[in-house]
């Protein structure tokens, strides 16, 4: 990937969002950063893109991992880092240093950085045109730097703050800060009500955004479209919006927009897929002109990693502690018109060990970019597709759902099953069969609580229960590893249950999430609460919330 990334010193003279002190906010920026072009704007913009992920605390969060300490009794596994340990137990993650990935500090910092990246390059255009929006010159900057900036606080909302239940509720619980504007003073207050919003306030400031620039973006300003967004991503990413904050009819629209007339061509072929080394399947899966990958993001993850050392994984469970058989509910359980394995993935899943260590999927094989080979020394890389056609398309399925098209929220679950190589045509019996009865008899059937979210939650009849429990399922098939599941947990209010025991234990500890449990908001980065910030109360129902800029990476040593 061949980005014009702007050194941090440089985000950290512009005057980012943080809580620090930086000493030259009054002097000149190098001359990289003079924004006073179309040209510099378009190649600033592409600073904005966050190198961090919330995948791996998410993930940990979720029931997609199990620990294996519990799953196989003589196993006393460390984790790869302490906050692992702190995520998986729903605790305050305290234990982590500033340069170490995955953590929400990191995440908090690149996104806040990206943040401020859009606001210089909006000021920016503000001065060079009384209208840039209208401005053949800069509108299509102006429609991605706002959207850059939604997409952003989005991932920021639902990671550090309660998820989205209806405006009378989400206005009494608090956001994060929402910042639309460049800052031009040290040790700003974010915790002011002038930022910091409540979730119906930032969900409100996110569609604005959204509605700004997504008929702005013109995809032939972009070199390689797939690292920037696109118009595939922007419909993809407004399509997701409102299917989370429940306007399903421009879910519906936005979704349309992105997947085109035939959105079964749009779908991952994977029985193309070159599977004869690591490199090539990586390669293909991560293809920039591949028509699913709506929007590809580089990071600076260990997820690869955090699962070599077989500590939290996808296993096949134990009945003993109540820990479900997540590979088979993601892999090889069977679904509502297969059996077994599902066709794409075989010869694409990889062990550590035996099969009760952990299964993983090929796409979380790290890049390892090496900036001394003699020393074996350089950069971790992970690939991510945060907006896809998949996803879209399973967006596409609730949205229909619940706007009284069961028949097409069906006909879209086919579409997906088919681009996974599932021959069965699916169909309402098969999924009636697969989804029956209840979450404490059906590992494939989940513990939902939407009218408890919101009074406002529309009711759905049994069969369309169980082609909703489908939906989820798939979505949790698809985005896994990526943390999206979390999401979704926090939006139906899903009840989960984590064992746990610690390398050094004999004895297994046992923790359920309520659906109304507030440690599902997690805390604010401590850096940022120790420098002023208010902290988030987890021990009591709702509130409280955030802020930052962003560090370098950790220099690795290959494995």
């Amino acid at each position: 990937m061949n980005r014009n990334i702007y050194s941090l010193f440089v985000i950290c003279l512009l005057g980012i969002i943080s809580v620090c002190s930086c000493t030259a906010l009054d002097e000149a920026p190098d001359n990289r950063t003079d924004l006073d072009s179309a040209e510099k704007i378009r190649k600033f913009l592409t600073s904005g893109y966050p190198v961090a992920t919330p995948a791996v605390i998410c993930e940990l969060s979720g029931d997609n991992f199990v620990d294996n300490n519990v799953v196989l009794a003589a196993t006393h596994n460390d984790a790869y880092s302490i906050f692992h340990e702190e995520a998986y137990q729903w605790k305050d993650i305290t234990n982590y240093n500033t340069g170490e990935q995955d953590t929400p500090y990191q995440v908090w910092e690149a996104y806040y950085a990206g943040i401020a990246v859009a606001n210089h390059a909006i000021k920016a255009m503000k001065e060079m045109s009384n209208d840039p929006a209208r401005d053949p010159e800069f509108a299509h900057s102006w429609g991605e730097a706002h959207l850059l900036r939604a997409y952003l606080h989005f991932v920021l909302v639902n990671v550090f703050a309660e998820a989205y239940k209806d405006e009378a509720q989400s206005a009494n619980e608090w956001g994060i800060p929402y910042v639309r504007e460049v800052e031009q003073t040290v040790s700003v207050d974010y915790s002011d009500t002038k930022y910091r919003k409540s979730v119906a306030e930032v969900y409100n400031l996110i569609e604005q955004d959204i509605l700004e620039g997504i008929d702005l973006i013109d995809d032939s300003k972009y070199q390689v479209p797939a690292y920037h967004f696109n118009r595939n991503a922007a419909n993809a990413f407004a399509a997701r919006f409102y299917l989370f904050k429940r306007d399903y009819q421009k879910c519906l629209k936005y979704a349309n927009a992105a997947l085109g007339s035939n959105p079964a061509s749009m779908l991952r072929k994977w029985a193309s897929l070159n599977t004869n080394t690591m490199d090539t399947r990586l390669n293909d899966f991560n293809d920039e002109k591949a028509a699913c990958n709506f929007l590809i993001q580089s990071t600076y993850s260990l997820q690869d990693r955090m699962l070599s050392t077989c500590r939290f994984a996808i296993n096949t469970g134990s009945s003993d502690y109540n820990v479900s058989s997540t590979v088979g509910l993601l892999y090889n359980g069977g679904g509502p018109n297969w059996t077994g394995y599902i066709p794409a993935y075989a010869g694409n899943l990889f062990l550590f060990g035996k099969q009760e260590y952990g299964i993983w999927l090929f796409r979380v094989y790290e890049y390892f970019e090496y900036t001394d080979k003699i020393a074996g020394i350089g950069y971790v890389h992970i690939l991510y597709q945060p907006l896809t056609a998949e996803e879209t398309l399973l967006c596409r399925a609730e949205a229909k759902l619940y706007l009284g098209d069961r028949a097409g929220a069906i006909q879209d679950l086919g579409y997906w099953t088919s681009s996974k190589m599932i021959d069965k045509p699916l169909d309402q019996a098969g999924i009636d069969n697969k989804y029956k009865g209840d979450y404490t008899s059906n590992i494939f059937v989940d513990d939902l609580h939407p009218q408890d979210m919101s009074a406002t939650w529309p009711t759905l009849a049994a069969d369309e229960m169980r082609v909703l429990h489908c939906i989820l399922h798939f979505r949790r098939i698809e985005t896994m590893f990526e943390g999206m599941r979390w999401f979704d947990i926090k939006r139906y209010g899903i009840g989960i249950h984590h064992a746990y025991r610690g390398p050094a234990e004999d004895e297994v500890h046992q923790d359920s999430l309520t659906w109304n449990d507030p440690r599902r908001v997690l805390q604010i980065p401590q850096n940022v609460v120790k420098a002023g910030y208010p902290s988030t109360d987890r021990s009591v129902p709702s509130l409280n919330q955030s802020s930052g800029y962003a560090t370098s990476p950790t220099l690795l040593t290959t494995k």
